[in-house]
């Protein structure tokens, strides 16, 4: 079955992966963090972290996303560290404007549960390593060489092969998966601490108003 594509997939509205431009306010926190760390990509600066409960994760900042400007300065082939010495020197920390693009190397693929309540596709903690023929997962174009980042728009970086399966067999019979290529994903997380890592925001996001 072909997993249906509709406004009522709550899994989806979740995800909610845009690819579009945005702004954010943020405030510093009572520790002097915004609570996200970058990377440097292709002469482009992208989100590489974003601590649980941070002012970054409640502005919705996510994974991925790429920071095209902090205040009125562009990111262009800026690298990581003069990046993040930007943010953090801003001159007015209570009142840091980040314009970004919303996670470029990702997109969301919707699957539908079947009677035994298989996707169609195993894994190795978030790595797709193998697609069943026939399945939900085939159908709709899930690939293998694909990390999972979220499950119904929440993230599952650094979970365990079984955390990652209690996940997937909690989600309804509708799941929408956010995934990323895995040589994409090896460049963005290089040089990131596992207990680092650990740390990333699981939050459940809510339902965004449009």
């Amino acid at each position: 079955m072909i997993a249906p594509i509709t406004s009522q997939s709550t899994g989806l509205m979740r995800a909610n992966v845009t690819h579009g431009v945005r702004q954010v306010v943020l405030a510093m926190d009572n520790n002097g963090k915004y609570g996200m760390r970058f990377r440097s990509i292709n002469k482009g600066i992208f989100v590489q972290f974003v601590a649980d409960g941070s002012p970054a994760a409640a502005a919705g900042i996510r994974f991925g996303d790429q920071i095209l400007k902090i205040n009125d300065t562009e990111m262009v082939g800026m690298n990581a560290d003069k990046a993040m010495d930007l943010m953090t020197k801003a001159k007015n920390p209570d009142n840091l404007l980040v314009t970004l693009r919303d996670r470029p190397f990702e997109r969301t693929i919707t699957l539908h549960k079947d009677s035994n309540g298989n996707l169609g596709f195993t894994h190795k903690e978030n790595l797709i390593t193998a697609i069943v023929k026939d399945s939900s997962a085939s159908r709709n174009g899930l690939l293998t060489n694909h990390r999972i980042l979220e499950v119904d728009g929440r993230n599952v970086m650094a979970y365990k092969s079984k955390d990652v399966k209690a996940c997937l067999s909690e989600a309804p019979q509708t799941v929408t998966l956010t995934i990323m290529p895995d040589e994409l994903y090896d460049e963005l997380v290089k040089k990131m601490d596992w207990s680092l890592m650990k740390k990333q925001d699981h939050s459940i996001p809510e339902i965004p108003s449009f």
